[in-house]
């Protein structure tokens, strides 16, 4: 039986879109991957991420410019977040997903799990902290990972 293929867009190098794909492969998903950050986005095409999604976490919250304060979600109208994005795509929360239509922005495994025709065996355990950065979580000082 074929397995379900899905589009995943990520930034290269990132330890949870790393630890991300393993689970979904661990689940039985085939994976086409992509760079987010050098996709030819459009707003249109990026706006159907979203869909489900308040303004505000349509953004990374690890991106400099979140966490610096320069951008500031909440305060966005959906044509400014958009535009920020196409301009700064670090500001995109990640991953992006997408089944054919189906379409999401960050990660839950069980808004893919149905797609699959037999569930998994087992589960792959999915840490709490599987979008958050954990290079963010680092206390200052400590040294680069």
């Amino acid at each position: 039986m074929p397995s379900v293929v899905l589009d995943f867009y990520e930034k290269p190098g990132c330890i949870n879109n790393r630890k991300q794909r393993s689970i979904l492969e661990g689940a039985g998903f085939q994976l086409r991957v992509h760079n987010l950050l050098t996709h030819p986005w459009q707003a249109d095409e990026l706006r159907a991420f979203f869909t489900e999604l308040p303004l505000p976490q349509w953004f990374n919250p690890s991106a400099p410019r979140i966490k610096q304060e320069r951008i500031k979600p909440f305060l966005l109208t959906e044509t400014q977040a958009l535009s920020a994005m196409l301009e700064d795509p670090l500001l995109i929360r990640r991953p992006l997903i997408q089944c054919g239509a189906i379409k999401g922005a960050g990660f839950d495994l069980n808004q893919w799990l149905p797609l699959l025709s037999a569930a998994p065996d087992v589960l792959p355990k999915v840490p709490e902290d599987i979008e958050q950065c954990p290079r963010s979580l680092k206390q200052p000082g400590s040294p680069p990972s």
